[in-house]
């Protein structure tokens, strides 16, 4: 198993935004400090929590900063930006990172961004599919493109001047385009299929149930056997909110305050898919009824806290439920207390990771 990054991330709504980014920051920086062997950010436009506005723009920040980790979107939300922007950006991204880069798409769950770019009640799968395709019609065709669409359009016929490159957009430096990755949220996803027939792989969200994230290896099998593809559990990667302490009562301690990050994180992304209607992703079974689903019963289901030891034998125990992935990522929290947060994601690397790859905490030691 490999290890990875993901952070979306949650702040808390009264912190300095200049805190908070530079703190996201030497997080991503300590991950390539560390081995991470690539490390994703997501995006939103309107929410004050989830504070990074471009994940591109965040990237392009700590591009030069960083020495081996792969970067990537997690995730452009592709119904919310022309697809030519898209395209030039993220070319230009996967030059300033070398090739290490991975580029990954949705078509965006915030919905006050629906609602700002004037989505909301447009079909935003069908969007994300066209945007997409424009993309790669882009970065595989030649100027002037004339890409007609639903809802955009891709020329430069009336203004291109071959002879000084005027009306050419760039292509990235990975052909014919960077990795495609893919976040995948619903039970039993079907957006899994279609992006594994594309070549396209698997991000597990991390706040989705043991259930769930186990139904997404058959939908991505099925659609590898459409693409004419192999299904290689190494290309399935897990998101999973981990915190690792020298010893447990600080673990739970610092896991399990209400006021404290792990639960912040919980309890932001319930009040919203609560209120979308989405509840079922922290349901244990379809049928539970709406109250059963608390918070404590999402954080108590969904965190991972511990000792090295522990959080090794635990995160054993979601494989064997889950099956095989290829990569765990870590998923990013605040840091309310600094060095709390830099030493889970030291320990995490350090001894969680090579515990786990020995197959327990045990048979780790009986190597030795």
């Amino acid at each position: 198993m490999k290890l990875g990054f993901f952070t979306m991330p949650i702040h808390p709504l009264d912190k300095d935004w200049r805190q908070s980014l530079a703190e996201d920051r030497e997080a991503f920086l300590l991950a390539d400090e560390l081995g991470f062997n690539e490390a994703y950010v997501g995006e939103h436009v309107t929410d004050k929590a989830e504070n990074i506005t471009s994940c591109v723009t965040f990237l392009a920040w700590i591009a030069a900063a960083t020495k081996q980790i792969k970067l990537g979107t997690g995730t452009v939300n592709m119904p919310n930006t022309h697809p030519a922007t898209v395209a030039a950006t993220i070319a230009m991204l996967d030059h300033m990172l070398d090739g290490r880069f991975i580029f990954g798409i949705s078509p965006g769950g915030l919905l006050s961004d629906a609602e700002l770019f004037g989505n909301l009640d447009f079909n935003r799968n069908e969007m994300f599919l066209e945007a997409i395709n424009q993309v790669l019609g882009i970065w595989s065709g030649e100027p002037p493109y004339n890409l007609q669409g639903k809802y955009w359009t891709v020329s430069t016929q009336r203004t291109q001047i071959k002879e000084i490159g005027q009306g050419y957009i760039p292509r990235p430096l990975q052909r014919p385009h960077p990795p495609i990755v893919v976040t995948a949220v619903a039970p039993f996803s079907k957006g899994v299929t279609e992006a594994a027939i594309r070549g396209w792989d698997p991000i597990s969200a991390n706040f989705l149930m043991p259930a769930w994230v186990k139904s997404h290896w058959p939908k991505y099998v099925e659609g590898c056997e459409r693409g004419g593809r192999p299904a290689d559990p190494a290309n399935w990667r897990v998101a999973k909110s981990v915190f690792v302490a020298d010893d447990a009562a600080t673990a739970k301690a610092y896991a399990t305050d209400p006021n404290g990050p792990y639960v912040n994180y919980y309890r932001s992304l319930f009040t919203k898919l609560k209120k979308n209607g989405r509840i079922e992703l922290f349901k244990t079974r379809r049928d539970q009824p709406d109250d059963e689903v608390t918070l404590e019963m999402i954080c108590d289901k969904l965190i991972i806290y511990g000792t090295p030891d522990s959080v090794a034998d635990q995160l054993l125990a979601f494989q064997n439920d889950v099956g095989t992935f290829g990569t765990l990522l870590y998923a990013g929290k605040d840091w309310k207390d600094r060095e709390l947060g830099r030493r889970s994601m030291i320990l995490t690397a350090e001894k969680v990771l090579p515990l786990v790859n020995a197959g327990s905490p045990r048979q780790a030691r009986a190597a030795e």
